[in-house]
């Protein structure tokens, strides 16, 4: 069945019941159109051009129709020029080829190829008696037009622009907005074309000339300081706006054409900024409008928006901008989370321009920090952090403190982390300070990052006069709550440390002092260690704690037997690294006074400041580390010198004694239990070469120095029967070389860089500190790093410090390779990690480390 007329094609098509059926019906009548055409029936061409637009969209090819829709167009009558125009605009776009005889339909060319094109000009289709007409092809051009078609027609429309019509100058000014926007360096033909449009008094004429002014001055300097005589112009055009009655052609909600208006105010902001001159002539209108404008509907709101904008980007004086703030203040108070968002948002960008005029709007930014939308609470705590001085720290901590307390948990992070860097930088005292962190500690210490952390226990070693309030502090807070992480790591670290400031002074109280006892102590840091909550690092800060609880002379013999009773214990764990731990803390106790110095007080750490910017990362201390225990004092965990390695050789020979010579030392033979099979002996496949069981693997490493060259005994002895050890050796000086960093992997924005390290004590043992950074502006996520050795080579990796690398960050892994001593280092290494929403794998074979870096054979 044959449709005549589009009306007859859509019934049929409504009428099919199935996709098939629309599918089938669909085909036939685009095999119609297809013989219509043929037949070059000019009546019919407009019915089948119409029908095959309704084809195209519904989703079905219709390119077979691009011909025909330029023959339309120079058809003679209005309505098949309507529908060839329209036809083009939307079968054709600017890639396509046949544009140029789009662009032949709208410029003189004699050598077309169609006879029914070779009637058609430029001038009759850009200067038809009917405006209507030579609107059909602007509307076309200023859709279509690709940048050879801009340079060919630019001149028309430069002419059209001077146009007697309105109608006609404003489809001009959006066709000359398509050319600058394809071909910049054509602005300057506009330039002075534009600017004349300013004096228009059609509001259409208007609104399309100012958005071509603001589109040339944002790409061309020039045109902006050319553009800028024309404040003036644009001031009392403002002003008609603002000051005229009542007009039913352009009034939306009581005010003038707001659109118009936002036009100009966004095109004076442009021209006023960084100019005093501008600005100066702009002044008085911006304050007029920001005044008498209708706060009541939306649209006088978004013109006091814009104006808000305006001034707080040119050179305005201080009281017009305190008026803008204002504004935004009053915006607050809307009903409408919009607008209510859309003023947090903009206070956020200008508290630092005028700090003073926003601080009056304080205590309904705090009221915000209450509202239902979690956008907005989010803008208003971003806000509130940045009102924070000196003499409103208490006020503005006090309520983020009452804030935190019933916030969600996504807020938490970056609530503790502001807060603590608001007292460390604005605390009127020390009491003060300690008191805020504790408090945030209670609240959320489960969401408290370690750079926090170690900025507290930093300041208590450096606060002695208040020792003993904090201990008694962290020692009634963690009696009554032992599920908040960061408060557990603070307390047991706190306590173990100033444990005898505890004893001697008692606990301090509100009211009065209350005395404790040692068994009181020990029994709640025993009970941490027992605790649900505790993980591998609670654990391991416990047990020293009560080592050097027991190292101190307030603690008596029955509850020092009691503490080397729980070393006893966890001598047989089967975590390595509390394993390790309880044994060389439980062979100190064999030293006799020796013990209690190198058990003494840590001396303060060097102060800095906490670092900044850290806010976005959703990282709690000690959740997210791994096995891997860190420097509590937040400095960064790196690979330790050969001296100091060689210091710590000399202090342990010195504190258990050395029978060997202390210029030939030998390495310690591990003796360790049956390896059990790991990653990585199945990383060793990537070789060929399964692992060998006869050959155990040494224990890996600990982080802490004084444990770095220990080695667990497969059973401890009796705590208090050890033998005493023999006279210490001479220490032997070393020369510390300098570390030296190779590139092992630089692909897909990640760069890997290994440094090692070696020890003349231990030849054919080198320590390796990986370390991880992305180039790019991207963040790699789920950073998966795997490393192998030849067989004839062990490898043991501790977790790496985290798996997402931000931009700018370095993140480290530590391994340790035990070779052959003189032979080279392999390694083969695989990453997988995701950048920007794609898994990258890859694998690489590393050979790049010195000969001779596991000693001389």
């Amino acid at each position: 069945m044959v449709y005549h007329n589009l009306k007859a094609l859509i019934k049929g098509i409504r009428a099919c019941k199935t996709v098939a059926d629309e599918r089938a019906l669909v085909q036939q009548e685009s095999a119609a159109i297809r013989a219509s055409f043929r037949e070059e029936d000019p009546h019919a061409r407009h019915h089948s051009i119409a029908k095959l637009l309704y084809i195209h969209m519904l989703g079905s090819p219709a390119h077979f129709g691009q011909i025909e829709c330029l023959k339309l167009v120079a058809s003679p009558r209005f309505t098949d020029k309507r529908l060839g125009y329209l036809g083009i605009m939307l079968l054709l776009d600017e890639s396509q080829e046949v544009l140029t005889l789009v662009t032949n339909s709208l410029k003189k060319s004699a050598s077309l190829p169609f006879a029914v094109l070779r009637t058609l000009t430029a001038r009759s289709d850009l200067n038809h008696s009917n405006m209507y007409v030579v609107g059909l092809g602007l509307c076309t051009f200023a859709n279509i037009a690709s940048e050879e078609m801009s340079r060919d027609l630019a001149n028309e429309i430069e002419k059209l622009l001077g146009s007697s019509n309105a109608y006609v100058r404003k489809k001009a000014a959006l066709c000359a907005l398509r050319i600058i926007k394809k071909v910049p360096e054509l602005s300057d033909h506009f330039i002075a074309k534009a600017k004349n449009l300013l004096t228009d008094r059609n509001h259409g004429v208007l609104l399309a000339a100012i958005t071509l002014i603001t589109e040339m001055c944002q790409q061309d300097e020039n045109c902006l300081n050319e553009c800028r005589n024309a404040v003036p112009i644009l001031v009392r055009n403002m002003k008609a706006l603002a000051t005229t009655g009542y007009s039913p052609e352009h009034d939306v909600s009581g005010i003038t054409d707001p659109f118009l208006q936002v036009k100009v105010l966004r095109l004076l902001r442009l021209l006023g900024q960084g100019d005093v001159r501008a600005s100066e002539t702009m002044n008085d209108i911006l304050a007029q409008v920001a005044t008498n404008t209708d706060s009541t509907k939306n649209v006088g709101n978004s013109i006091l928006y814009e104006t808000v904008l305006a001034v707080l980007d040119i050179e305005a004086d201080s009281g017009l901008r305190v008026m803008a703030i204002n504004i935004l203040g009053k915006f607050l108070s809307n009903r409408d989370n919009n607008i209510r968002y859309v003023a947090l948002n903009t206070l956020n960008k200008v508290v630092t321009m005028d700090t003073s005029a926003v601080q009056r709007h304080r205590n309904i930014i705090l009221d915000c920090l209450r509202d239902g939308d979690i956008s907005i609470r989010r803008r208003a705590l971003e806000l509130s952090y940045a009102l924070i001085n000196e003499q409103n720290v208490r006020v503005l901590v006090r309520e983020l403190l009452a804030f935190l307390e019933v916030a969600d948990d996504e807020f938490k992070t970056g609530m503790t982390t502001q807060i603590s860097l608001a007292a460390e930088r604005f605390a009127p005292n020390k009491r003060w300070h300690i008191d805020t962190v504790l408090r945030s500690l209670k609240l959320a210490g489960n969401f408290v990052r370690e750079e926090i952390l170690s900025a507290f226990i930093c300041l208590v070693a450096h606060t002695p006069e208040l020792q003993a309030y904090t201990a008694s502090k962290l020692y009634t807070a963690l009696q009554a709550d032992l599920s908040q992480e960061s408060l557990t790591l603070a307390a047991v670290w706190v306590i173990g440390e100033y444990s005898e400031v505890l004893l001697e002074g008692g606990i301090i109280d509100e009211d009065q002092p209350k005395n404790a006892t040692d068994k009181d102590i020990l029994d709640l840091l025993l009970s941490a260690l027992d605790s649900p909550y505790a993980n591998h690092l609670i654990r391991q800060f416990v047990l020293g704690a009560i080592t050097k609880m027991a190292s101190r002379h307030t603690t008596t013999p029955p509850q020092q037997a009691r503490v080397a009773d729980v070393l006893a214990q966890y001598t047989t764990n089967p975590e390595l690294e509390l394993q390790q731990r309880a044994v060389e803390y439980a062979s100190l106790f064999t030293l006799g006074d020796l013990k209690v110095g190198v058990l003494e007080r840590m001396p303060p750490p060097e102060l800095k400041a906490t670092v900044m910017g850290i806010v976005s990362e959703n990282k709690p201390v000690g959740s997210t580390r791994g096995g891997k225990e860190a420097d509590l004092l937040g400095d960064e965990i790196t690979s330790p010198t050969p001296q100091t390695v060689q210091n710590s050789q000399d202090l342990l020979a010195e504190i258990f004694g050395s029978s060997a010579p202390a210029t030939s030392p030998q390495p310690a033979t591990p003796v360790s239990p049956q390896p059990q099979k790991s990653n990585i002996q199945d990383i060793l496949g990537l070789f060929d070469a399964s692992p060998t069981p006869a050959s155990p693997a040494p224990p890996p490493f600990p982080s802490a120095s004084l444990l770095a060259f220990s080695t667990p005994p497969t059973q401890a002895p009796p705590l208090m029967e050890t033998q005493a050890p023999p006279p210490p050796a001479q220490p032997q000086p070393s020369t510390a070389p300098r570390l030296t960093s190779y590139i092992a992997y630089e692909k897909n924005e990640l760069k890997i860089t290994l440094t090692p390290q070696t020890s003349a004590a231990r030849p054919g043992v080198v320590n390796i500190m990986a370390r991880f950074q992305v180039s790019g502006t991207n963040t790699a996520t789920g950073l998966h790093f795997q490393a192998a050795v030849p067989k004839t080579q062990q490898l043991q990796m501790l977790p790496m410090t985290n798996s997402d690398v931000q931009p700018g960050a370095t993140e480290t892994q530590q391994m340790r390779v035990i070779a052959p001593p003189g032979s080279n280092l392999r390694l083969r290494l695989r990453v997988a990690f995701t950048l920007a929403g794609q898994a990258i794998q890859d694998q690489v074979d590393f050979s790049g480390f010195p000969p001779g870096l596991t000693g001389s054979a």
